[in-house]
C-alpha cells in the first residue's frame, strides 16, 4: 500500500465532524490526500472551491489545495504557508 496519498469521498452529506477526524487522521501518516466529490455533493465550480476552502480553513495555514475536476488534492507542508 502506498503510504504517501489516501483517498477520502465526501457524499450528499458533504462536510461532516467525521469527514474532519477523517483528514486529520490520514495527514498523521501521509503527506498527500485526495477528496473526491461524488455527483450528489454537487458537480459544480463553485462548489469544489467552497468545499476546498472549507476543508483548509478546518485544517490551518500548513495545508495547500489543488483542484482537478471533481477531486481535490490536498497537501501538507512542514511550514505554514502564507
Amino acid at each position: 500500500m502506498n503510504t504517501k496519498s489516501c483517498s477520502i469521498q465526501i457524499g450528499k452529506n458533504g462536510l461532516t465532524e467525521g469527514t474532519f477526524v477523517l483528514l486529520e487522521n490520514a495527514f498523521k501518516t501521509r503527506e498527500d490526500v485526495r477528496v473526491c466529490l461524488l455527483k450528489s455533493a454537487g458537480h459544480d465550480k463553485e462548489k469544489i472551491k467552497e468545499v476546498a476552502e472549507k476543508i483548509l480553513e478546518k485544517l490551518g495555514k500548513k495545508y495547500t489545495y489543488k483542484s482537478l475536476g471533481f477531486t481535490i488534492f490536498l497537501k501538507k507542508w512542514r511550514k505554514a504557508r502564507r
